[in-house]
């Protein structure tokens, strides 16, 4: 399957794996644990498949994030919840969060059923070797409840994505701050602030990193992209596209359109309910 389409399909079914981060229920269930809410409950809600770890390996596994921000609440967040208390609730509070934007009925339907299977038939297709994150959350036990199928089965899918990402960035030279400036700098994902905020990178950091990457002729003047620039950015996305296409070559050109034919209408009444705060896209 042409990893073009695969990438296609695999980013118009994201909505349906990303409202987790952005889902109240989410957050409740997980803070009422004892976890802090906002990013202690975000960073132990994605990491706690991989169990009781550090700072160190959720630095490396996120990638994007400032080490120093990762350790504010890293390991203390294990202090007040166990990994596998945060891993279930975070699977309570996503139960909850799709049957309030999606309802009961949808959720019912032979066609979420069908979507579960191809997903889960997919992520079938990913391999463990080298992705950490992914890995974790393989061995978690599937749900049995279709729709949890589906979100288990996506979240494997893009885990297995973010892997092969952070592999492509490796392979291109690019740390984990300059591959959030050189991303932010294509005007596709955050703004400066947005990204120096959420990612807990300071101004003077980020303008460290600009200086770096316009000394490799990545960045000009500006911080914007150079020519090299952005043809850099291009191979990481296509290496990245590649990487990330063996469980649609598994699944299959028409599974994987079938998939996303039946996710797109879940995908819009998900949006239409409010499934990101305003201001946020996915």
């Amino acid at each position: 399957m042409d990893p073009k389409t695969s990438g296609r399909v695999a980013r118009s079914l994201e909505t349906l794996h990303a409202l987790c981060y952005f889902a109240p229920e989410v957050s409740d269930e997980i803070t009422a644990l004892g976890v802090r809410p906002g990013r202690a409950a975000y960073f132990a809600g994605r990491s706690a498949p991989m169990g009781r770890v550090g700072a160190g390996p959720v630095a490396a596994t996120f990638y994007v994030f400032n080490p120093d921000l990762v350790a504010h609440f890293v390991p203390a967040c294990w202090e007040a919840a166990a990994p596998e208390d945060v891993t279930a609730a975070r699977y309570r509070g996503v139960d909850a969060a799709y049957r309030r934007l999606l309802g009961e009925e949808v959720l019912a339907s032979a066609e979420v059923a069908e979507a579960a299977e191809l997903a889960r038939t997919a992520a079938a297709g990913c391999s463990v070797a080298g992705r950490p994150l992914h890995a974790a959350h393989a061995d978690l036990a599937w749900p049995s409840e279709p729709h949890l199928v589906l979100f288990h089965a996506l979240t494997l899918l893009r885990e297995h994505r973010g892997d092969g990402h952070v592999a492509a960035l490796l392979a291109a030279g690019l740390t984990g701050v300059e591959a959030l400036v050189s991303h932010t700098a294509t005007g596709r994902g955050f703004t400066v602030p947005a990204a120096q905020a959420t990612r807990g990178w300071t101004p003077e950091q980020w303008q460290e990193t600009v200086e770096a990457l316009a000394a490799r002729g990545l960045t000009g003047p500006d911080g914007g992209l150079t020519e090299e620039g952005a043809a850099l950015r291009s191979r990481v996305e296509a290496a990245t596209a590649e990487m990330a296409a063996a469980p649609w070559d598994h699944l299959g050109e028409t599974g994987a359109l079938r998939l996303a034919e039946l996710g797109q209408p879940l995908v819009r009444r998900a949006l239409d309910h409010g499934a990101f705060p305003d201001g946020v896209f996915a």
